[in-house]
């Protein structure tokens, strides 16, 4: 919520906040970290990990950052006008692609434009049926690189459209917030629309979304109704939730929740508006945030420290005032309602069972509106299960997008992801291979 501030990461969010404002004053600092302490964890488990773990960490981040194999991934850049002209940074991947004329970076545009009358995904104008665009959205506070494994594995053969949601990664900072109006998840709605009318003109759709970029997908489907009746032809809603955001627990007992919701917007609000202080201080904080980061991205102790410390890059590259700007807009996030345009299509709901900023709960609650959806529970897996278990998550997409092709009489999808399809789903549903807990 990735779609939930740093990812989807509100408590890590203030976190980052709180740990990177260490330079504000060691009055300040106390303050924050008491309210943070309590809203977030234990401060026994916190200690325990900062000095048990510390030298794995340190050790984790020297060796990622000496490889850097995870968010290496790169695609046909190209820069989409979002409808108030904020700048959209998308990468094409993906070997399925028809090669652009003159040397260009969009996609060859072949077929005609939909008609809205009947789905566009049938033919080209040579005849032959059209593949699948698979279309990526990221969560808060992450960038498109969160998506590294799913890039990997469905690359070959496949049409993969990936983008950095506004004021995110590559992206342009919103303009419209810049000019003095608020973030809103259906802002995000019509940035999608805009991704899609510029890359994807025609043809079959799937949707993928993550924590935010699930509840965008939810939001273009408010806003877009035909557009799933006449081009979508399968949806995956990852460790997201379509409302009821205030009342989430994080984990915490009653009383810690209503204190961490209480205490949360008003640090992240100052914080925000002391971006050159807290950025230039964050490192001294690092330790602290890492803990948060560790609790709620992840539900195993077994992830891999490289792809833990690829988590952490990934949250601190989003700025403070960056986290200020989204981190209300979950509660007004309401779009049960919306839901109703995904009824019929294949759809995939997905959520890890230890996910405590998007919880499991919310994923069954969805799949309950819509009838024939696969919903996938990932035992022991936290709020970035598209990164702790990728192997699960890479198979069910494939598998998503055999019946999306079945349902839209879409091109025949490549060998490779076909087999990553007819994988034994006990192979898919199990751990990496086990790694020293780095935290």
């Amino acid at each position: 919520m990735t779609d939930t501030p740093t990812d989807g990461n509100p408590v890590a969010a203030v976190a980052k906040a709180a740990g990177a404002a260490s330079g504000v004053s060691r009055a300040g600092v106390i303050g924050i970290s008491v309210g943070v302490l309590a809203a977030g964890a234990a401060a026994g488990v916190a200690i325990e990990r900062l000095t048990v773990g510390r030298a794995m960490r340190r050790r984790a981040r020297a060796e990622l950052e000496a490889t850097a194999p995870y968010g290496s991934l790169r695609g046909r850049p190209l820069t989409v006008a979002a409808p108030d002209g904020t700048g959209l940074y998308v990468e094409l991947d993906g070997t399925g692609w028809d090669e652009p004329e003159g040397g260009g970076t969009g996609p060859e545009r072949s077929g005609s434009e939909c008609s809205g009358s009947e789905r566009s995904g049938g033919e080209r104008a040579s005849g032959s049926a059209e593949p699948l665009t698979v279309v990526f959205s990221h969560g808060y506070c992450l960038n498109q690189d969160s998506w590294h494994f799913q890039r990997a594995a469905l690359r070959e053969g496949m049409r993969l459209v990936f983008w950095d949601q506004r004021s995110h990664g590559r992206s342009e900072r919103s303009r419209t917030y810049l000019a003095g109006e608020p973030a809103g998840i259906d802002q995000l709605g019509g940035d999608l629309k805009a991704v899609i009318d510029a890359v994807a003109p025609t043809g079959p759709l799937v949707l993928v979304g993550h924590s935010m970029g699930g509840m965008t997908v939810m939001a273009l489907a408010d806003q877009h109704p035909e557009l799933f009746r006449e081009r979508v032809a399968g949806v995956a809603l990852v460790g997201t939730l379509a409302g009821d955001w205030n009342e989430v627990s994080l984990g915490l007992p009653k009383a810690g929740a209503k204190l961490f919701k209480k205490v949360a917007p008003g640090v992240v609000r100052l914080l925000g508006r002391q971006v050159e202080l807290v950025e230039a201080s964050r490192r001294i904080g690092s330790e602290v945030a890492a803990v948060f980061y560790r609790r709620f991205s992840f539900g195993s102790r077994d992830v891999d420290p490289g792809v833990v410390r690829f988590a952490e890059q990934l949250l601190d590259a989003t700025s403070i005032d960056v986290v200020a700007e989204f981190y209300p807009v979950f509660g007004a996030h309401e779009k049960y309602e919306a839901l109703a345009a995904l009824r019929g299509l294949p759809a995939l709901v997905l959520a890890g069972t230890k996910d405590l900023l998007t919880p499991s709960a919310h994923s069954e609650a969805m799949a309950e509106r819509l009838p024939g959806a696969e919903l996938v529970l990932a035992e022991g897996a936290g709020h970035l299960v598209l990164l702790e278990r990728p192997e699960l998550v890479d198979h069910e997409l494939a598998l998503l997008l055999r019946r999306a092709v079945d349902f839209a009489g879409a091109a025949p999808l490549p060998t490779a992801v076909l087999e990553l399809a007819d994988e034994p789903a006990e192979a898919s549903d199990a751990s990496e291979e086990a790694a020293v807990d780095p935290a």
